[in-house]
C-alpha cells in the first residue's frame, strides 16, 4: 500500500509544482494543395476508361479481383460525382464542368498512367473553356473472398437442432489516382492517390449461395467512390486545426490572479495583470510575463505583436520556451501568406 501511496504524492507533487498549463486554441493551415488564384474554371475529366489494347488485360483483372460488369466504369463516375459536389460546396470555383466529352482511354488500367501531354490538356481546356483540369487517372476495385462454417443451433419441432451457417466476407479495396493539371504553366499541381476499403457479409445455405449474396456490392462501391472524390477535393481546402500552448501560471502573486482568470475565460483582465509584471524587476518573471503576452496576442489574432513579444521574452530575459514559440509563430505567419492565395472567389 506504500508505494501507490507514494507515487500518488509524488504526481502531486509534481503536477501542483508545474509552472505552465495548456490552452487550446483553433488555427488555420494551408490545404495540401495550392490552386493558383487565376484559376477560376475547371473541368472534371474521367480517364479511366480502358482503350481497346488494353482490354484483354482488363477481363483477366476482372476475373482474378472478382469484379461484376460495369463495377469500375460505374465507381469512376460515382467518384467524378463526388468531387464535383464538394468543389461546388467549397465555392473555390466559380464554374465546375464535368467533361465526360473528353473521352480520354488509360492504356494500364489499375495503374497510374504517364501524365497527359499538355496539347492535349492545353486542347481540353480551350475546347471546353476551362482554366485546368481534375482528372481521375485511375479507378480500380481489388476484392477478396472468404468462407467461413458458424456452427449454430435451430430450434424445430423436435427440438433444437445443431446446423452450419456458411457465411461469405468480402473485402473490397477501392483505389484512385488524381492529377491536376495547370495549361497556362505546365505544371501538375498535384498527383495524389487514395484508397478506400470496405467489406460487407452474407450468409446462405452453403458458401455458394452466401457468395451470392454479394453480388450487390456495386452500390457499397459506388458509394465508396463517392466519399473518395469528395475527399480528394477537400485537399485545396484550408483546413481547422485545435493545438496547445503553454503559457506561465507561476511567478508572483499577479501570475496566479491571472490563472484564475484565464481559467474562467477572462483572458482580457489575465493579460491585464500579465502586461503589468512585464516591467518587473525579476528578470524570470518579466520573462514569463512577455511569453504570456504573446499568446494573449495570438489568441487574439495578431501574429505580429506575438512575435515581438516572444522573441522579447527570449532576447531579453533567455527564456527558452520562448525562442521555441517563436518560431511556431513564425511558420504560421508563413502559412498565412499561403492562405491568401487558399480563399474561395468573393
Amino acid at each position: 500500500m506504500k508505494k501507490p501511496l507514494y507515487f500518488i504524492l509524488v504526481s502531486f507533487i509534481f503536477f501542483s509544482c508545474r509552472s505552465t498549463e495548456l490552452v487550446y486554441i483553433s488555427v488555420q493551415a494551408p490545404a495540401p494543395v495550392t490552386i493558383p488564384p487565376y484559376i477560376k474554371s475547371v473541368g472534371l475529366v474521367n480517364r479511366t476508361l480502358v482503350s481497346d489494347q488494353s482490354k484483354p488485360i482488363d477481363v483477366v483483372d476482372k476475373i482474378f479481383s472478382l469484379e461484376g460488369p460495369n463495377l469500375d466504369k460505374e465507381g469512376a463516375q460515382a467518384t467524378i460525382t463526388g468531387l464535383g459536389d464538394e468543389l461546388q460546396r467549397n465555392n473555390r470555383f466559380t464554374d465546375i464542368k464535368n467533361l465526360a466529352n473528353a473521352n480520354l482511354r488509360t492504356n494500364t488500367p489499375g495503374l497510374f498512367p504517364a501524365p497527359l501531354s499538355w496539347d492535349v490538356v492545353e486542347k481540353i481546356c480551350r475546347d471546353n473553356n476551362t482554366d485546368a483540369i481534375f482528372v481521375l487517372e485511375m479507378f480500380d476495385t481489388d476484392s477478396k473472398i472468404n468462407y467461413a462454417i458458424n456452427p449454430s443451433n435451430m430450434t424445430t419441432a423436435l427440438g433444437r437442432v445443431p446446423i452450419v451457417d456458411p457465411q461469405a466476407t468480402m473485402r473490397t479495396l477501392v483505389k484512385t489516382g488524381w492529377r491536376i493539371y495547370d495549361p497556362s504553366t505546365k505544371l501538375i499541381l498535384d498527383e495524389f492517390p487514395i484508397s478506400r476499403e470496405i467489406s460487407y457479409t452474407a450468409r446462405g445455405l452453403n458458401p455458394a449461395v452466401a457468395a451470392q449474396g454479394l453480388v450487390a456490392r456495386k452500390d457499397a462501391v459506388k458509394e465508396a467512390g463517392n466519399q473518395v472524390g469528395q475527399a480528394y477535393a477537400l485537399r485545396i481546402v484550408p483546413i481547422w486545426l485545435r493545438v496547445n500552448r503553454d503559457y506561465f501560471v507561476r511567478g508572483s502573486d499577479n501570475f496566479r490572479i491571472a490563472r484564475r482568470k484565464a481559467q474562467t475565460g477572462n483572458w482580457n483582465e489575465a493579460a491585464d495583470l500579465w502586461q503589468k509584471e512585464t516591467t518587473s524587476p525579476s528578470k524570470k518573471t518579466a520573462g514569463r510575463a512577455c511569453y504570456n503576452m504573446a499568446i494573449i496576442s495570438e489568441i487574439n489574432g495578431d501574429l505580429d505583436k506575438a512575435v515581438e513579444w516572444a522573441q522579447r521574452s527570449y532576447e531579453n530575459y533567455n527564456n527558452h520556451l520562448a525562442l521555441h514559440y517563436v518560431k511556431i509563430l513564425q511558420q504560421r505567419q508563413a502559412n498565412n501568406e499561403v492562405l491568401k492565395d487558399q480563399q474561395p472567389n468573393p
